[in-house]
């Protein structure tokens, strides 16, 4: 059975969705005025793989993430810019796209757009005026947070709590302080949509309500986002779409931990903030992958050039074992079993099971790798003792991997044997090799680096060199 910790009950929480054998899973998605941190990319990356991992548990997935292309930051970038908003979202999304692209993340069943669901935010802000859960002042309509009693439930914090650190809106004329906008009346200059209120814009916690609900109905299976959202986004979101459907919002809240940036809070005031676009330059993107995936996701984790270093070492001794498994699959025949060979198979088959076992256990993704790495050795051991393997023996161990990698996702993706090298390269590893005859190790090292650089990398065996090309062009 999988279980998830769920934000709401404090708990981890069977899962049960509302429709059985199927998942619909919203994850809020960037606000689309510049390209996105590595922050997020530990929010989409883990999204992504949670939603691989529930199929391959056999489930139908919806998986939904919202762009939001109108609020206040993109009218004052664009602006600044002198573009209009919606060019700035469509630059933006076309990054985003590219972005993920690079991290091996899929695209979502459903994109939705802020500015494309007008009708649908319009109609659910109708629900709670008639339901007098929001309320108009001069073209504002404001949602207020005294008409539903469990509001702070998601956050476990009463009113009096959340009030006193909250960053609100000042306007004296609200019912209460921490009463928020659903709906924003038009300004000169900004993007505006009629309404029955007159011409204004929604705003930010109504379009992922309107929009979840669209796609997914009215109770979500999966909702979530970074740890940084559950207030006042998701505490607003609950208190919304409960108030105007009477119907619990979501059955699952999952929430990130957060990135921080050698040991410090990633904050624009720090100078900190990393992009992916600048990271995936510099690094190959499987490997940020594997990083952010080496962590359970509830826990936070601390980004530094070392630990990318670190990470990219762990990932090279995994990728070149599938290496191993791929050329030698070339020469071997299958055979009978010795009994070194079975036990491998046996573990084979109990890793697959503990593999399982603990992603089903709160989608333990560090956990998961740790399985990867157990019979990685064992499996080097193998080939290592033994001159003669078995097709049977390799074959299943590869598959295994492959089929877990098409929900990890950062193992299989670019691996292929380099044939043809060309002559600047075939040159570096020459040099290599004459310095490591001449126990030049500075130089060998500094030549591996190098190669790395180019995607090559080396595997130093008692037959010789062998390399590959890993991660695609950069």
């Amino acid at each position: 059975m999988i279980r998830l910790y769920n934000t709401l009950s404090r708990k981890k929480d069977p899962l049960q969705p509302v429709q059985e054998g199927k998942i619909g899973i919203y994850a809020c998605g960037p606000t689309v005025y510049d390209y996105f941190h590595i922050g997020n990319a530990r929010v989409f990356l883990v999204f992504d793989v949670l939603r691989r991992y529930l199929q391959y548990r056999g489930f139908e997935v919806t998986f939904v993430q919202n762009f939001t292309d109108v609020d206040d930051k993109m009218i004052r970038r664009a602006a600044e810019q002198g573009v209009s908003v919606s060019e700035l979202a469509d630059r933006f999304i076309q990054a985003y796209e590219e972005d993920t692209k690079a991290l091996g993340i899929w695209p979502a069943d459903h994109h939705p757009r802020a500015t494309e669901h007008i009708p649908q935010i319009i109609a659910l802000i109708e629900k709670l005026m008639e339901k007098g859960l929001a309320y108009e002042l001069d073209g504002d309509i404001y949602y207020h947070i005294d008409s539903f009693a469990s509001y702070g439930k998601l956050s476990y914090q009463n009113l009096d709590e959340l009030s006193l650190g909250a960053r609100v809106e000042i306007d004296e004329r609200k019912r209460h302080p921490m009463d928020f906008a659903v709906w924003k009346k038009a300004k000169p200059g900004e993007p505006s949509w009629e309404s029955p209120w007159g011409r204004g814009r929604p705003g930010w916690h109504i379009e992922c309500s309107a929009m979840s609900m669209a796609y997914l109905g009215d109770t979500l299976d999966i909702h979530g986002g970074g740890q940084d959202l559950i207030f006042p986004h998701h505490e607003n979101e609950i208190a919304q779409s409960e108030g105007a459907t009477g119907k619990p919002f979501a059955r699952h809240w999952l929430h990130l931990g957060y990135l921080n940036i050698d040991e410090e809070k990633m904050s624009k005031s720090l100078g900190n903030v990393l992009t992916v676009r600048k990271l995936v330059k510099e690094v190959d993107p499987m490997i940020l992958r594997y990083f952010m995936l080496s962590s359970h996701y509830r826990s936070p984790i601390n980004f530094s050039r070392e630990h990318l270093d670190q990470a990219g070492r762990a990932l090279e001794r995994l990728t070149t074992l599938l290496y191993k498994l791929q050329e030698r699959l070339e020469k071997v025949p299958e055979g009978d079993l010795r009994d070194e060979e079975q036990e491998l198979l046996d573990f084979l088959g109990a890793s697959r099971e503990r593999f399982i076992e603990v992603m089903d256990d709160d989608f333990n993704t560090a956990e998961g790798i740790a399985v990867l790495f157990e019979l990685a050795r064992k499996t080097n051991v193998y080939l290592d003792r033994f001159a003669e393997q078995k097709r049977n023996v390799l074959q299943p161990i590869l598959a295994f991997y492959q089929e877990v990698d098409k929900i990890f996702g950062f193992l299989t993706e670019g691996l292929e044997t380099v044939s043809d090298l060309d002559q600047e390269i075939e040159e570096l590893i020459n040099t290599r090799e004459k310095a490591r005859r001449e126990k030049n190790w500075e130089l060998a090292d500094a030549i591996r680096d190098q190669l790395r650089e180019k995607n090559i990398l080396l595997e130093d065996t008692p037959q010789g060199v062998r390399w590959k090309v890993y991660g695609g062009e950069k």
